[in-house]
């Protein structure tokens, strides 16, 4: 599946930086407003150590994890909403996202400037979601124009997105995001229609210096309490370090973790943070060829699962073989699982579980 989050902010935050130092992509990064102009997108993979058991058992020739597709969007300010700055911009580009990541500066640097004159992260945050609140706004606004005549007419669909509408603009006029309505299941699915951009999970990426990777300040501690009153997650790392580390072979990598008391780069935590926030989970293929992570939702039955590899896959499916990874170290190889009994046929109503290793039957 193609998972896609976008990193956000105001100017000057550290956008760009940790973007570069996710994708290596090489954005342009500099101390003033809109260095990004157009949205830049890299490939993260998601960080899985389960993959290196798979591949201590099982000989292949290559090994591809799962991914999340990050999108830089240009720095959004005050007004963004009414056409300020690169609003328009920014705000078509979030839309088409799954996530936002929004990035926070917890940090202190008189020789980095910001755009607000000093560093305050709720201030900064409040900014954010104001324009995104306004521009969610005049997006129901239009809705509700598009479907009143339809719905005053009968159309049993048409009244169903302006009644959404209807409350959509009553909840946002109050300042509130679209994620925080109650709604009903058919409700729902209009919503999504309607691509509410407030209606999107949100991460909260403090972007702290050295110091607060240790311990967190006040900046940091600020944006946990907002996080946890609004059901946000929190991830905080340091992205010059991120930067930094992006550019270390694996052998360098380690030693500067290592001097950093850091078991993995906060890049790591990221990208498993962003797989979390999207409700997503993992299974796997392993075989001579590939070992693979396959990007499914919570909750997907075996031919769901199937029919990420392929449409067929779904449309054929007749059973799966399963095992988990702890049968896989205790009895080392598949013939080893299938003697003890270990290696599971499911049927079509099988919930697929977070690391499973699969292999799909079909008809074609």
């Amino acid at each position: 599946m193609a998972l896609q989050a976008g990193i956000v902010g105001l100017p000057n935050v550290g956008k760009s930086t940790l973007f570069n130092a996710l994708t290596a992509a090489g954005a342009e990064s500099a101390n003033y407003p809109f260095c990004t102009i157009e949205p830049n997108v890299g490939v993260v993979p998601v960080p899985d150590p389960r993959l290196q058991v798979l591949q201590d058992h099982i000989h292949t020739q290559k090994v591809i994890p799962a991914s999340v597709e990050i999108v830089d969007i240009a720095g959004l300010v005050r007004g963004a909403s009414k056409g300020e700055g690169l609003g328009n911009q920014f705000l078509g580009h979030i839309r088409s996202t799954d996530a936002i990541l929004q990035v926070v500066r917890c940090f202190d640097d008189d020789d980095i400037t910001h755009v607000d004159g000093s560093v305050d992260p709720m201030r900064d945050i409040e900014t954010i979601e104001t324009e995104l609140v306004f521009a969610d706004l005049e997006s129901a606004e239009k809705r509700q124009q598009r479907y009143a005549r339809a719905a005053k007419g009968g159309d049993k669909e048409a009244k169903i997105h302006l009644a959404v509408a209807e409350k959509l603009i009553a909840h946002l006029g109050e300042g509130k995001p679209a994620r925080a309505l109650e709604l009903e299941d058919d409700e729902r699915i209009s919503m999504r229609e309607a691509q509410m951009i407030t209606a999107k999970p949100i991460l909260y990426i403090c972007n702290v210096d050295e110091a607060g990777l240790t311990e967190d300040n006040a900046h940091v501690q600020a944006v946990r309490a907002h996080a946890h009153a609004v059901g946000a997650g929190v991830v905080t790392l340091c992205a010059a370090i991120e930067a930094e580390i992006a550019e270390l072979d694996d052998e360098d990598k380690q030693a500067f973790l290592d001097d950093l008391g850091a078991e993995e780069p906060g890049l790591a935590k990221l990208a498993q943070a962003t797989y979390a926030l999207l409700g997503m989970q993992t299974y796997f293929t392993a075989g001579e060829k590939e070992i693979r992570a396959w990007t499914i939702r919570q909750g997907w039955t075996a031919p769901q699962a199937a029919g990420v590899i392929h449409s067929d896959f779904e449309r054929g499916f007749i059973r799966a073989e399963v095992y988990t990874l702890d049968d896989l170290r205790e009895f080392k190889t598949e013939a080893g699982m299938k003697a003890a009994g270990k290696l599971r046929l499911e049927g079509k109503e099988y919930v697929v579980k977070d690391g499973d290793v699969m292999h799909f039957r079909f008809n074609v």
